[in-house]
């Protein structure tokens, strides 16, 4: 089984201006593959310079990225995307965080813009691939089909921002770090032996439409100030908020209620609720959950039938759990093994069978452990 079919592809490489990439479009190029670079620019008004900027859609990161390619020796293209990511990823996730739900922009932006806006786009331009720096594997298998798995090396796995792949985005995605045991050092000193100047480029990180990494001021701007109650489990007022979508569940800093709680603990946000515009907070052991339901279910191939029993990942640097899963109709059921905490509606729930990518889905409801009385 191999990622990359021997015949040469023409192949879309996504360059951001970041090192992963540039790596990426470099071994494409060097495996004999017709390789052409292009970088997305994603905002309407980017930032002249990364100084202060935490993405990877300013200016100077298409600069970066077109550097790249000259080294490369590939031609080189900038995408207007701007119009497309703002209403499929920018504009969701302020509406999901409105409506009190956690979002996760980078499976939606993977889901959306570059393996939908993207690939279709290249598709009908006659390439057969999109080439991207994530660390994950497709795996060819022996009658043809596909796998999404977890890249070789764990510590840079990116599998669970790509869970929302389906077989014909699949059937187009092309790896080339996925299978790579090395270290992120190791990559910038391959960056650096190719003569590619992104070779010391800090890695972008957060989320990248939000330069300053502010979010909940972001949030702000758009959605404005709505002062509401910060109430404990039997409904007593603790403290005043200036806006429910400003919290997580499973939050512990910046709720600033003052009031110590009985047992003296450590309070936690247990519950969003914009309608009535009230933050729940109480003990860590409320966060337990024991099940959930999931909607909207993309399968990484075949869809499971029945009950069966995985691991689950539910955040993107997060570890794994043992869960048993069915898909309900257009749900999927899932209940844990052990109680897991801190899981918030709106977050992905991403399904693996060993390494295997089975699919993902977005998390609506949860059931909670009872708490013992004290």
């Amino acid at each position: 089984m191999t990622e990359t079919p021997q015949r040469p592809l023409r192949v879309l490489a996504a360059m951001s201006g970041g090192v992963d990439s540039a790596v990426a479009a470099a071994r494409a190029a060097e495996a004999g593959h017709d390789v052409t670079g292009v970088h997305l620019a994603l905002s309407a008004n980017p930032q002249s310079f990364r100084t202060g900027a935490r993405g990877c859609c300013t200016i100077e990161d298409s600069r970066d990225a077109r550097r790249a390619a000259d080294v490369i020796g590939i031609p080189f293209y900038v995408w207007d995307l701007a119009d497309r990511f703002r209403e499929d990823v920018v504009e969701d996730f302020v509406a999901e965080y409105e409506a009190g739900r956690t979002p996760n922009p980078c499976l939606r932006c993977n889901e959306k813009i570059k393996f939908a806006a993207l690939l279709d786009k290249a598709l009908a331009l006659g390439f057969d691939a999109v080439c991207t720096g994530h660390y994950a594997q497709v795996i060819v298998r022996e009658d043809g089909s596909r796998e999404l798995h977890r890249a070789s090396d764990m510590a840079k796995d990116q599998s669970y921002v790509l869970g929302v792949l389906d077989d014909r985005q699949l059937a187009h995605a092309m790896f080339p770090l996925g299978d790579t045991v090395t270290t992120k050092e190791e990559i910038r000193a391959e960056a650096e032996r190719r003569d590619l100047a992104v070779a010391k480029k800090p890695d972008s990180h957060d989320i990248c439409f939000i330069a300053d990494g502010d979010t909940q001021g972001f949030l702000a701007q758009r959605l404005g100030k709505a002062e509401g109650d910060i109430v404990d489990e039997s409904g007593a007022r603790l403290g005043t908020h200036e806006g429910a979508y400003g919290f997580t569940i499973g939050q512990r800093k910046g709720l600033r209620i003052g009031t110590p709680a009985p047992d003296g603990k450590p309070r936690y946000v247990l519950d969003i609720s914009p309608v009535t515009n009230t933050v729940t907070v109480g003990p860590a052991a409320s966060l337990d959950v024991t099940a959930l339901t999931a909607v909207k279910p993309r399968w990484c191939g075949t869809a499971p039938v029945g009950p069966g029993t995985y691991t689950a990942q539910l955040r993107a640097h997060g570890g794994e759990s043992e869960v048993t899963a069915e898909p309900v109709g257009g749900e999927l059921r899932v209940t844990f093994t052990e109680p897991v905490r801190g899981v918030a509606p709106g977050q992905a729930i991403v399904l693996y069978d060993g390494t295997r990518v089975v699919g993902s889905a977005t998390i609506a409801t949860t059931t909670r452990a009872p708490v013992a009385a004290v």
